[in-house]
């Protein structure tokens, strides 16, 4: 069945990149449906582009809601933020600050390709190395999708990575303990690193009062922070790595481990 992890998988139909009916908007902002025409009635979001009988939002649309829920998120009335947009508009800094949002958002996830196949396929892949159990904590963990019969994991390269430690004897338990292990490890260095930028970077004012030089500068920084972080993270692991596996070589041989730093 090694054929399901070479063959299947795929994107998800739907509108173009960029392009959005009123219930793909919502989805992908995280708001009810009921809440994204409340916000067109106040006047906190522009009117979608009509072709015919259907209405098409675009990414502005999509970034000026995830806008509107940060600033609720701070306590910000709806009126207030019908004000501060309106006042962003009329001195031309919205679209700055959209921009900024954009840049700080994207390219952070790697593109990857999920994998689809049906819940025997999956059993018949793992074998005795794999569990109902398993399937749903995976889920949890965000790996897999479930639904019905069809199981969609979300990345080629982690099925296979997963797949070939379960081959060699791991117990697929285990794996999904390292995964687990994996990110809450992963998120507490984001958090580090969102601090320290929202701290050095970014200021205690916010983004609201700062100028277009200002908010330039975030942006640039983003660019520069995104590669960097990567690198550190990568670079860290690889050196934490090769101390963890020259002192495990030198016990298994009974030497003194070479690796000094």
């Amino acid at each position: 069945m090694s054929s399901a992890v070479e063959g299947a998988g795929g994107a998800e139909g739907g509108a173009p990149a960029g392009r959005y009916r009123r219930e793909e908007l919502a989805r992908a902002a995280g708001v009810k449906v009921r809440n994204l025409r409340y916000y067109q009635e106040r006047g906190l979001l522009p009117p979608p582009r009509r072709e015919g009988r259907i209405a098409w939002y675009s990414d502005e649309h999509l970034a000026r809601l995830r806008l509107i829920d940060d600033l609720l998120g701070r306590g910000y009335t709806v009126s207030g933020i019908a004000e501060l947009l309106a006042a962003w508009e009329d001195g031309g800094g919205l679209g700055r600050l959209l921009g900024l949002e954009r840049e700080m958002t994207r390219d952070w996830v790697r593109e990857e390709e999920p994998v689809t196949m049906s819940m025997t396929e999956l059993r018949e892949l793992f074998g005795p190395g794999g569990s109902a159990e398993d399937t749903r904590r995976a889920a949890e963990l965000g790996y897999v999708r479930i639904d019905g019969e069809a199981v969609t994991h979300r990345s080629r390269r982690l099925l296979t990575a997963t797949l070939t430690l379960v081959r060699l004897g791991v117990p697929m338990a285990e794996v999904l303990d390292v995964g687990a292990f994996v990110q809450a490890q992963a998120a507490a260095v984001a958090d580090r690193f969102v601090e320290l930028f929202r701290t050095h970077v970014i200021g205690p004012d916010g983004l609201e009062r700062l100028s277009a030089t200002q908010l330039q500068h975030i942006s640039d920084a983003v660019a520069e922070l995104r590669p960097m972080a990567r690198e550190v993270v990568a670079a860290e692991f690889a050196r934490a790595m090769a101390r963890r596996v020259d002192a495990e070589v030198a016990a298994l041989l009974h030497t003194e481990p070479r690796t000094q730093q």
